[in-house]
């Protein structure tokens, strides 16, 4: 079943088309990759899906309704969250507090009371509940992505949009954050990430989709996707990449 389908969503700021024509459907329960060199349009069209901006043109539809240019708050109440590629946590607020804010405001709708415990069992989930009590700017970078991931859970979302969760992350940190997203997906939850580390998309997403100059250039399998001569030469750059990439995933 679809659960997000976009159809034929442009985004232009002036004379500059940062999101040209693009279509594509997911279906409940996938984990879809998007990939594209550094200015692809990837977050915009993010941003285009979750209200931030309103598409010059096309159509988002989230679970039978169209969302085309609905408030970001909205969209959360529908059960769609997001995490963003820089992270913005509520300083002066504690962990706790900073993941209470995804459940008061969230598709729940939570009082404080029911928000403080679901926002405990996402920074458990997450691995933050030892710093629930310590302010969100004390945090590390890779402490704060993970409060970011536990704040747009604490939304009790449907669709999950991750933009560049690992960057920044050393390897440890990036096996982490894999191991909570597949956690994540086990519960239900549908997934878009956009992110630049091959071999972690390859290895999570079920499919990738490619963004170039703000279209969409390839569409399918990573195995499909990496091989594509389009995407080489606009994005990986190297012939044999996508073989070295696949047995780095088995491995």
């Amino acid at each position: 079943m679809k659960i997000l389908e976009v159809k034929n969503v442009t985004k232009r700021f002036g004379g500059l088309t940062a999101v040209n024509n693009v279509t594509f459907d997911l279906e409940e329960g996938e984990i879809l990759g998007l990939i594209g060199p550094n200015g692809a349009g990837k977050t915009t069209l993010f941003n285009c899906i979750n209200g931030v901006y309103k598409p010059t043109e096309g159509q988002i539809i989230f679970k039978g309704k169209d969302i085309t240019g609905l408030p970001t708050y909205r969209s959360a109440h529908l059960g769609l969250s997001r995490t963003h590629q820089i992270v913005r946590p509520l300083n002066e607020l504690t962990v706790l507090e900073n993941a209470m804010v995804g459940a008061c405001y969230g598709r729940e709708n939570m009082n404080l009371g029911d928000a403080r415990k679901t926002a405990m069992e996402m920074l458990e989930f997450v691995g933050l509940a030892e710093k629930s009590d310590v302010l969100a700017g004390a945090l590390n970078v890779a402490q704060k992505k993970r409060l970011e991931m536990a704040r747009a859970l604490s939304a009790k979302p449907y669709l999950l949009l991750l933009d560049e969760v690992l960057a920044g992350l050393n390897t440890a940190e990036v096996t982490h954050m894999l191991d909570t997203i597949r956690k994540i997906r086990e519960q239900g939850v549908t997934i878009i990430m956009i992110e630049h580390i091959m071999h972690a998309v390859m290895s999570l997403s079920d499919r990738l989709i490619v963004l170039n100059y703000g279209s969409l250039i390839a569409e399918g399998s990573p195995e499909e996707v990496s091989q594509n001569p389009e995407v080489i030469e606009a994005y990986l750059g190297d012939p044999d990449l996508a073989a070295r990439l696949l047995e780095e995933e088995k491995a």
